[in-house]
């Protein structure tokens, strides 16, 4: 089978997909793209088991066949050549792929593609559209916030509630939780609720486009579809029962502090290196006065800092340490002018929130308390 394409546009299209590709997969036929050419176009796919993901290119050709081609020096090849057609001649018995250039000839050895694994298609129980811009801020509002800890998978992917009348995206490490809300995103039917994996939703969010674009998702009991111009993703859920993250939430919070998020947070950031480099710890003090106090302090080295912040406090004088890397992250992924941290004890919980509602949602955001050191 044989056919023509732009290289710049067939290298474009393969770099969306080549994420999910891992450098030395359990499955070797993994390494590869599937190429398949009918009704005048090419599809290529990219997999490693769990999330698999297809890009459709009009390609100059009126066959008909499959192979899978190596990822990596195909990629390399397309990259180092300037924008021109190239030809693509493929040998289906031998399965050897010739690239032929303006200036140049490529030979490259393929596989069977009947060796590929099988890409599931969609049996949906809800299919919903929404915005490629809500779709990237939900993810991005609550990814960080997902563990590494293979030996929790629930925490390991996004929680998703889909309600009559909202959607929540939840996320949690232990340390930490995120919880936002999009008044804009429903499923329209009954509750509906899934984990997705990180992995399959940082592929996601780096593959839409900078220009708002419509996104068709359906979700079936065992996997995730979203499709969007001329890509297509399919991502197997985490079949695990998410924590029961609402009882984790405090209610009763009285001492309330309110405060510029960019001035806590450059804050943060020049403390943090005087931090101690295995716990993070920043310790708050607030009182009464209108001052924040933040110190750190790392004894082993005798580094120390402290810095006094404007702000409004409502509550009794309260010291509380927490992690300046999560509180940093946190700052980092809203927007909000202002925002207000709602505590109870040095030992429980404290939340985040933006002072004013963000557009058609919430976010909700808590983070656990360190232990505090003895200072001098």
């Amino acid at each position: 089978m044989k056919f023509s394409v732009s290289s710049a546009l067939l290298q474009r299209q393969l770099s969306a997909i080549s994420g999910v590709i891992m450098s030395s997969p359990v499955v070797p036929i993994l390494e590869n793209f599937l190429f398949v050419l009918e009704d005048g176009k090419l599809i290529a796919s990219a997999s490693d088991l769990q999330t698999s993901i297809t890009t459709e290119i009009e390609v100059d050709t009126q066959d008909t066949g499959s192979v899978a081609v190596p990822a990596k020096i195909l990629l390399d090849t397309l990259k180092s050549l300037p924008e021109q057609p190239v030809t693509f001649s493929i040998d289906e018995e031998h399965k050897s792929v010739e690239i032929t250039s303006n200036t140049g000839h490529y030979k490259l050895a393929g596989e069977n593609a009947d060796e590929f694994p099988k890409i599931a298609q969609a049996d949906s129980k809800l299919n919903i559209a929404l915005s490629s811009d809500i779709l990237g801020k939900a993810i991005g509002n609550t990814i960080f916030a997902t563990s590494n800890d293979e030996l929790r998978p629930a925490m390991t992917g996004i929680y998703i509630q889909f309600k009559e009348d909202h959607t929540l995206f939840v996320a949690t490490d232990g340390h930490r939780l995120i919880r936002y809300k999009r008044e804009d995103v429903v499923g329209g039917g009954d509750p509906m609720t899934m984990i997705i994996p990180k992995k399959s939703l940082g592929l996601l969010r780096s593959t839409l486009p900078n220009d708002p674009v419509e996104v068709h998702a359906e979700f079936s009991d065992s996997n995730a579809f979203f499709s969007f111009d001329d890509i297509k993703m399919v991502c197997r859920l985490i079949d695990e029962r998410f924590p029961d993250y609402e009882n984790a939430i405090p209610t009763d919070n009285p001492n309330v502090l309110t405060i510029d998020r960019v001035s806590l947070l450059n804050s943060l950031k020049r403390l943090a290196i005087y931090a101690n480099k295995s716990t993070n710890q920043i310790r708050l003090k607030m009182t009464a006065a209108g001052t924040l106090q933040i110190f750190a302090e790392d004894l082993d080295f005798s580094n120390e800092a402290n810095e006094a912040l404007a702000c409004e406090y409502q509550g009794d004088d309260l010291e509380i340490g927490f992690n300046a890397k999560f509180v940093i992250e946190m700052l980092s992924n809203i927007t909000a002018k202002e925002i207000k941290i709602e505590m109870s004890t040095p030992n429980k919980a404290g939340i985040l929130k933006p002072t004013e509602k963000i557009d058609n949602g919430d976010i909700l955001m808590l983070v656990m308390p360190v232990m505090l050191n003895t200072y001098a």
